[in-house]
């Protein structure tokens, strides 16, 4: 099975500097989404705590955080971003996907919008 991208923007909630822009790639095994510290300091993301994180890999780390619109898919929310290595992948996590009603079709890997957000 291939990996699934999409095209995502970071912004500060201020929304009053450019944003950061890239094809993220979609990891429901991922709480948060991450990106390079770098990118999110240029668009006015502020550090706001550090958290422990464990890699793919199973090594864990020491990570930033801060809180960012996210935008892709024409759709909106609001989450937990992780300043990563600069040369880091760009991760679209699986609170920004469920907070937006977006999930992956397992049969075709493709990101689809449900109906309706499940409330039960």
């Amino acid at each position: 099975m291939g990996l699934t991208h999409v095209t995502v923007s970071l912004s500060n909630l201020r929304t009053d500097m450019p944003a950061y822009e890239n094809e993220f790639l979609v990891d429901t095994g991922a709480i948060d989404c991450l990106a390079p510290g770098k990118a999110l300091f240029a668009a006015g993301i502020a550090v706001e705590g550090k958290d422990v994180y464990e890699l793919a890999n199973g090594q864990i780390v020491e990570y930033p955080y801060g809180f960012a619109r996210v935008s892709f898919m024409g759709s909106e929310t609001v989450t937990q971003v992780i300043f990563g290595p600069d040369d880091c992948e760009p991760i679209l996590g699986v609170v920004a996907l469920e907070n937006t009603g977006i999930g992956i079709d397992p049969a075709t890997r493709n990101l689809k919008k449900m109906s309706a957000k499940p409330l039960k």
